[in-house]
């Protein structure tokens, strides 16, 4: 699978793509994760790619030229399943949304900056928007290493133990259950002793009440009206 990031600023990128797990799916060429500098698409000598909102207001908007120009020359190059816009006001990333886009061949990815980006780059080449929150941050680069992750772990061959993610919070519509480490016993705290019974059953029985306790306990909306 292939990502292609387009920002302003590919410093903040540089880290998150460069350890753990996404590093480990780099180097076996399970993923592929390029970022594009929206300034060597710039074209004025200062290399800017904002400008003042018409209409007047705060803040400056990202202009729409260094955009379409790198979005159309890597359209040039392949086609993409989805063109994702970070954005607060865009549905919010969910398990389901990260399982349906670990199965695409290529992505690209639009990290808004300033005030915010032109509308018609969403008008004309955004296929879909994506939120990891009700706040706002700086820009769209955490939000888009935080899509990337979400979705990358999902894909078969990145994690050692296959079985890992299909356990994690949430693929279930619950919360997961409790885990434990050795110690068995630390200062008098002990692990509940069913996990110690090597009975497989009873533990997954155990599990599944733990995490269904847990979500009606936490995340009751995750549970609808039933």
């Amino acid at each position: 699978m292939r990502f292609d990031i387009l920002t302003v600023l590919p410093g903040l990128l540089e880290s998150p793509f460069a350890h753990s797990i996404l590093q480990r799916a780099q180097k076996k060429g399970i993923a592929e994760i390029v970022v594009h500098n929206l300034r060597d698409y710039a074209t004025n000598k200062q290399k800017s790619v904002d400008d003042y909102p018409y209409g007047g207001g705060s803040g400056m908007v990202m202009s729409i030229e260094p955009f379409a120009k790198c979005i159309e020359a890597l359209q040039a190059e392949r086609s993409y399943d989805e063109i994702i816009f970070m954005t607060p006001d865009g549905p919010t990333l969910n398990q389901s949304m990260a399982n349906e886009l670990s199965g695409l061949g290529n992505v690209m990815i639009l990290c808004g900056h300033y005030k915010g980006i032109d509308q018609r780059i969403r008008d004309i080449y955004v296929t879909r928007e994506i939120s990891i929150g009700d706040y706002v941050l700086s820009g769209g680069e955490l939000p888009a290493a935080v899509l990337v992750d979400s979705v990358v772990r999902l894909i078969p061959g990145v994690l050692n133990d296959e079985t890992s993610a299909l356990s994690d919070s949430f693929q279930g519509e619950l919360l997961d259950a409790p885990v434990y480490t050795r110690p068995a016993d630390w200062n008098g705290h002990k692990v509940p002793d069913i996990l110690l019974s090597g009975h497989e059953a009873k533990i997954n029985e155990w599990r599944h009440e733990q995490a269904l306790l847990r979500t009606q306990q936490r995340r009751p909306d995750l549970l609808g009206d039933d």
